[in-house]
């Protein structure tokens, strides 16, 4: 199911309003279990069920040159860092990112990558997302806070890592497939002028 839009225009000044009406199609990030409704906006785990759930994590005493090289060989811009506890099991507690690397190398120089640890670099004021969340809510945080990549937690539980890449391609997806609907409608059953 997916909304798609019911034109109606006014002649008064030319602006055209959209109705939402839902139709039954196959959607890029799924179509919900049992038959529900869909709703006109999506979750960050129909994101995470599209793209996948893999994520690379890093413990807080390796090497920036150790996140450098494991950053190139996975092709990703961050590494989730992890306390790894026997007793109270993984724990998110940063992120390091590619910027962080850029960083260290533009103030302290590239040899330090070597002897520098994850936690004198990574950020720690961690934002993260769960997988219920709107995607329009996320992209306003990831923007307003400048983040590039967020964790996904479920009950404290890292679950997936989403890329702005990831949220911006969402919303391009979603609002090419609800023009393509427009565009069909208006072809199909053309636009009614309302007073």
């Amino acid at each position: 199911m997916l909304v798609a839009p019911r034109l109606i225009m006014s002649s008064g000044n030319g602006l055209i309003a959209a109705g939402i009406a839902t139709v039954s199609v196959n959607e890029p990030y799924g179509e919900p279990a049992g038959g529900r409704e869909r709703r006109d906006w999506m979750t960050i785990e129909e994101i995470l069920k599209a793209k996948g759930n893999k994520v690379y994590t890093v413990e807080a005493d390796a090497t920036l040159e150790h996140v450098a090289s494991r950053l190139v060989d996975h092709n990703v811009g961050s590494l989730v860092v992890c306390d790894r506890d026997a007793e109270h099991g993984e724990r998110v507690i940063g992120i390091i990112t590619e910027r962080d690397i850029l960083h260290v190398c533009a103030s302290r120089g590239q040899r330090q990558l070597a002897s520098m640890r994850v936690h004198e670099a990574m950020s720690t004021d961690l934002a993260t997302a769960s997988p219920a969340e709107q995607v329009e809510t996320i992209m306003g945080l990831m923007t307003s806070r400048r983040i590039r990549h967020l964790p996904v937690l479920r009950e404290g539980r890292l679950v997936g890592l989403v890329s702005i890449g990831d949220v911006v391609k969402a919303q391009h997806d979603r609002l090419a497939l609800e023009n393509k609907f427009m565009k069909d409608y208006i072809q199909r059953e053309g636009v009614t002028n309302v007073e």
